[in-house]
C-alpha cells in the first residue's frame, strides 16, 4: 500500500493544502471545478510507484485558502510553481484535468525550465474555446457564460449546491449514474464550505485576464513533450482536440479515452494509466 500524506505549504499569500505519496521525480497533478485533489485517488498510488506524487488543492479549492483575488492562471500556475519549490523540487511533470489544465498549460508557457512534460485531460486551449465560441459549443459550455456572472450563480447555486453539482456529474458521464456517491458526497462537503463557491466562480471570472496573457503568448510553442488525452463522449467528441493542440506545441501525441466523458481519471482510471505509463 501506497502511503498518502497531507500536507499545508505558505505559498503566494495562502495556505495550500496538498497530497503527497512516493519517491522519485515530482509528478504534480491538478484537478479540475467542481473537484479537488480528491479526484486523482484511483490514479495516484500507481504514479506514487515510480514518482513523488503531490496533488494540491488550487487556490480556492478544497483544503486551501480562498482570498478574493489571484484567480487568473498565471497566478494560480505560480502558487503551483512556488509548492514544488517549497518541497525541494525545481522541476516536475504535470498533469492537469479541466481547469487545472488550464493552469497546467499556464505554468509550462511561463515557467518552461520547471514542466518537463505536460498532460492536459479533456480540454483544448482557453483561447481556442473562446475563438470557437459558437451556438454549439456555448451549449456545451454554458456552465462558463454562467459561472462569468458576478453574484448571480451565488445567489441561485447556493440554494441547491447538491443539485447542482450532481447535473455535472450525471451529464458528463458516460453512464449518467454520475460518480461514486462518496466521491460526489466529498465534492459537495467542499464546495458548501464558506467561500468556495465565490471561490470556484471566480476561476472562471478571471477570463479577461486570462485572455490577456492567452493572446500575449499567442503563436509561442510549448516546447516540452506535451500529451492530451480526452473523453470520447466528452464534451469535446465533435472538436479536433489533437490537431488545436498541435497549433501550440512542438511535439504533441494524443488519443480519445473510449466510453469515458468528461472525468477520465474517475471514469476511466486503468485507460489513463496506460497512456501515462507509456509518455512518462
Amino acid at each position: 500500500m501506497v502511503e498518502i500524506s497531507r500536507g499545508v505549504a505558505t505559498v503566494n499569500g495562502i495556505h495550500m493544502h496538498y497530497r503527497r505519496a512516493g519517491s522519485g521525480p515530482a509528478l504534480v497533478l491538478l484537478h479540475g471545478w467542481p473537484q479537488t485533489g480528491y479526484c486523482w485517488r484511483k490514479v495516484l498510488p500507481a504514479l506514487a510507484e515510480r514518482h513523488t506524487v503531490i496533488a494540491p488543492d488550487l487556490r480556492g479549492y478544497g483544503y486551501t485558502d480562498k482570498p478574493t483575488t489571484g484567480y487568473d492562471k498565471r497566478s494560480m500556475a505560480a502558487d503551483v510553481a512556488a509548492l514544488i519549490e517549497s518541497l525541494g523540487f525545481t522541476s516536475a511533470a504535470v498533469i492537469g484535468h479541466d481547469r487545472g489544465a488550464r493552469v497546467a498549460h499556464r505554468w509550462a508557457l511561463d515557467r518552461p525550465d520547471q514542466v518537463s512534460k505536460l498532460v492536459v485531460l479533456d480540454i483544448i486551449p482557453t483561447r481556442e474555446t473562446w475563438r470557437r465560441m459558437d451556438a454549439a459549443l456555448g451549449r456545451r459550455y454554458f456552465h462558463w457564460l454562467f459561472h462569468l456572472q458576478p453574484d448571480l450563480p451565488e445567489r441561485l447555486v447556493g440554494h441547491d449546491i447538491p443539485g447542482y453539482l450532481r447535473y455535472f456529474f450525471e451529464t458528463w458521464t458516460v453512464n449518467r449514474h454520475g460518480l461514486p456517491g462518496e466521491a460526489i458526497d466529498e465534492y459537495i462537503r467542499a464546495f458548501s464550505t464558506p467561500g468556495a463557491l465565490r471561490a470556484g466562480f471566480d476561476d472562471y471570472r478571471a477570463a479577461d485576464l486570462d485572455n490577456e496573457h492567452d493572446n500575449t503568448d499567442a503563436g509561442h510553442l510549448l516546447t516540452m513533450p506535451v500529451l492530451a488525452l480526452w473523453g470520447a463522449a466528452s464534451f469535446l467528441e465533435e472538436i479536433p482536440a489533437l490537431e488545436i493542440w498541435r497549433d501550440y506545441a512542438e511535439d504533441v501525441r494524443g488519443a480519445a479515452i473510449p466510453e469515458c466523458g468528461h472525468f477520465i481519471a474517475e471514469e476511466r482510471p486503468e485507460a489513463l494509466l496506460a497512456h501515462l505509463d507509456e509518455f512518462l
